[in-house]
């Protein structure tokens, strides 16, 4: 089997099967994906959704959380983890939001990894999410899922990963693409104990072939 012919399986088999895959986390616009995906590292969705509301409802907006304290804030955010760096991140991000892009989200990945707390997996989830732009967001589940699957071949890191997965996928699939992989992972390939009879991918998974002492 190619790579190709892989890459095509899995867009397939998503395509009939997670249509509408979409990001766990809630939010009704921009600041508020940012301020979600921020505290939703190394973090469940479902906690981060539990706590947003209060926060959203108390800063409404960029200026709104570029006015507050460490103090004021950290009570609303002590339940995720990294509640201290969180808090700070959040404020920074805030009032350079405000400072340099006038209270909007920017849009390029470059732009966003100016902000405190944004890496370039978050500047890829806003970008893909929001805009639909053909950036890759590799966390653990899309690093795993993506090896396991022969996607990625000897990917050491999440960049490495990404640059892979974006080369093969194409450009209108990668933001949905993003989506299937993380919630493969989350529910079905988890990290330990994955579902492979459940699976509909073992066809074409190196992970589940080799362990069964099949050949692909």
């Amino acid at each position: 089997m190619t790579k190709q012919q892989r890459y095509q399986f899995v867009i397939e088999y998503f395509s009939m099967h997670a249509p509408d895959a979409a990001t766990e986390l809630f939010y009704d616009n921009p600041y508020q994906l940012l301020v979600s995906v921020i505290l939703s590292a190394q973090c469940t969705d479902k906690r981060v959704n539990m706590t947003t509301p209060a926060i959203f409802k108390q800063y409404p907006t960029a200026e709104d959380l570029a006015r507050t304290n460490f103090e004021t804030l950290f009570p609303l955010i002590k339940s995720i983890s990294y509640p201290n760096n969180k808090t700070k991140h959040l404020i920074g991000m805030a009032k350079m939001l405000v400072e340099k892009f006038s209270g909007q989200v920017p849009m390029t990945v470059d732009e966003l990894m100016l902000l405190p707390g944004v890496g370039r997996k978050t500047a890829n989830v806003i970008t893909s999410v929001i805009d639909e732009q053909p950036n890759m967001a590799v966390d653990t589940h899309v690093f795993r899922v993506s090896a396991r699957l022969g996607l990625t071949t000897n990917a050491k890191t999440p960049l490495a990963a990404e640059k892979q997965l974006t080369k093969y996928f194409p450009d209108n699939y990668i933001f949905k693409a993003h989506h299937w992989l993380i919630l493969h992972g989350r529910y079905i390939c988890t990290a330990r104990s994955p579902k492979c009879t459940v699976c509909g991918l073992k066809a074409i998974c190196k992970y589940y072939n080799n362990n069964k002492n099949h050949k692909i």
